[in-house]
C-alpha cells in the first residue's frame, strides 16, 4: 500500500528504463530483429503503473545499491519496548530477498540508527487508523527526520525506513512516503528527502516482505490487489508480492523485472503485430535465458507468458508451468493493471491455495483471446523451462 501525495496525476515524461539493446531473435521465422521496445507499453495513469516510461525523478531507479537509514521511533502514549536488534532482525531479510529477486541487480544496504527517537505527538494523533492523509504522513516522516538529525545525516541515504515501537498500536499499517515535487517537503542539508517506508503493526503479519513490497512502490510499481472487495486478490492471486505479500509465489512478475531493468531487452521475445513464433522460456526464478514472451494487443495492453517454478522465493508455489497474464498500463493501482489468466478454473486448489494460485498452464494446454486475436500454446516442459508458441492474427 502507498499514499499518493498528489491531488492530480503527474505526467510521466522520462524515457524507457535503461536496458541492453535488442538483438535478432533466431526463433522468429523471418530471422529479422524484433526490438523488445516494440512491446514496451507507456504508462497512462500519471502515477504508479506497469508502464515502462516511469519518471525517475519521482520514483527511484531500481538498480544498484540503495542505502537505507532505519529509524526507530516511540511516542508519549507508546513508549519504547523491546530490544532494537529484534526490530532490525524482523525486517533485515528483506535485503536478501530483494537481491535474489533482482538477480543481484538491486541491493538494499540498511543501516539501523541504534537508539530510540522520541516523536513529539501521541501515536494516535497521526491519523493512521483514519486513513492518513499525505500531509499527516509527511509530517510524521519529517518529525522522525528531525529527531534523527542530532545523531545521523538522513541526507546521505537514498531512503528511510521508520519503524515504530510495537506498543504503538495506533500505527496500524505500513504506507510508503513518495514526495510531492510541487511542495516544500522535507529537506536536510539542502537535499530533498524523497522516499520513506513507515512501518506499522501489519509488519508482524506480513513479515519482512512488507519492506520489499513498499520499497517497490518507490520504484514505481502499483498495487496488484483490488482496492474493493469482496475478493481483494481476484486480479493476481498470490503470484506477486505487489498483490498478496504472503502469497505462495511472491516473486515479481517477469514484466515488472523488465520494467525495472532486471531483465534485459534480449531476454524478451516480442510479438508486436500479426505473426507467430516459438519461444523457450527459462524460469523467471533463475538467472539467464529468455524470460518473457510479450504479445502486444494495443497502445497500453499486452499478454505476457513466463515460466514459473517452485524454487527459491517461489518454493511454495501452488502450481508451476506457464503463467499467462494481461497487462494494462492505463489501469490505475488497485484496479487490475495485471490480471492473471487461470488455466485451470475447474481444478481444486491444494490446501492453503486459492483458485488463481493454480493458474499455470502445462503442455497440451492453450489460451485464446479471439477478440484480441491472441493464442498461446504450451508445447513442452523441462525442469526449469517451458516451450510455447505465441500467435497474433
Amino acid at each position: 500500500m502507498r499514499l499518493c501525495p498528489l491531488t492530480t496525476a503527474l505526467a510521466l515524461a522520462l524515457p524507457l528504463v535503461t536496458a541492453a539493446p535488442a538483438v535478432a531473435d533466431p526463433l522468429r521465422p523471418s530471422g529479422a530483429a524484433v526490438p523488445a521496445a516494440a512491446c514496451a507499453l507507456p504508462g497512462r495513469t500519471g502515477w504508479t503503473d506497469e508502464g515502462h516510461d516511469t519518471d525517475r525523478a519521482q520514483f527511484q531507479q531500481p538498480l544498484g545499491t540503495k542505502h537505507v537509514l532505519m529509524l526507530f521511533v516511540d511516542f508519549p502514549d507508546a513508549p519504547a519496548t523491546g530490544a532494537l536488534a529484534e526490530y532490525y532482525r524482523q525486517l533485515a531479510p528483506a535485503a536478501d530477498w530483494m537481491r535474489q529477486d533482482s538477480y543481484g541487480r538491486t541491493r538494499l544496504d540498511v543501516t539501523p540508527l541504534n537508539q530510540w527517537l522520541h516523536m513529539p505527538q501521541d501515536s494516535a494523533s497521526y491519523g493512521f487508523q483514519r486513513g492518513i492523509t499525505f500531509e499527516q504522513h509527511e509530517a510524521y516522516v519529517k518529525q522522525a527526520v528531525e529527531a534523527a538529525e542530532p545523531y545521523a545525516d538522513p541526507s546521505r541515504y537514498d531512503m528511510l525506513y521508520v519503524v515504530p515501537t510495537r506498543s504503538a498500536a495506533a500505527i496500524s499499517f505500513s504506507p510508503t512516503y513518495l514526495f510531492n515535487p510541487t511542495t516544500a517537503g522535507i529537506t536536510v542539508n539542502g537535499k530533498r528527502i524523497k522516499w520513506a517506508v513507515t512501518f506499522g503493526q501489519d509488519m508482524y503479519n506480513w513479515g519482512y516482505k512488507v519492506a520489499d513490497h513498499e520499497t517497490s512502490h518507490t520504484f514505481g510499481l502499483p498495487d496488484l490487489y483490488a482496492f474493493t472487495g469482496p475478493d481483494y486478490h481476484r486480479f493476481a492471486g498470490g503470484w506477486d508480492l505487489m498483490g498478496l505479500i504472503s502469497g505462495p509465489a511472491p516473486q515479481h512478475l517477469g514484466w515488472e523485472r523488465w520494467k525495472f531493468g532486471w531483465i534485459d531487452d534480449r531476454q524478451v521475445a516480442c510479438l508486436p503485430a500479426a505473426g507467430s513464433r516459438t519461444v523457450r522460456l527459462q524460469a523467471v526464478e533463475r538467472l539467464g535465458g529468455t524470460k518473457i514472451a510479450v504479445i502486444r494487443t494495443g497502445e497500453t495492453t499486452a499478454y505476457v507468458a513466463e515460466s514459473r517454478r517452485a524454487v527459491d522465493a517461489d518454493a511454495g508455489a501452488c502450481s508451476t508451468g506457464v503463467l499467462i497474464y494481461k497487462i494494462d498500463t492505463a489501469a490505475q493501482t488497485g484496479e487490475g493493471p495485471v490480471q492473471i489468466v487461470n488455466g485451470n478454473p475447474d481444478a481444486t486448489p491444494p490446501a492453503g491455495c486459492k483458485p488463481l494460485d493454480v493458474a499455470a498452464y502445462g503442455p497440451g494446454q492453450s489460451f485464446t483471446d479471439p477478440a484480441a486475436g491472441v493464442r498461446i500454446d504450451v508445447l513442452r516442459r523441462d525442469r526449469l523451462a517451458d516451450t510455447i508458441t505465441v500467435t497474433r492474427r
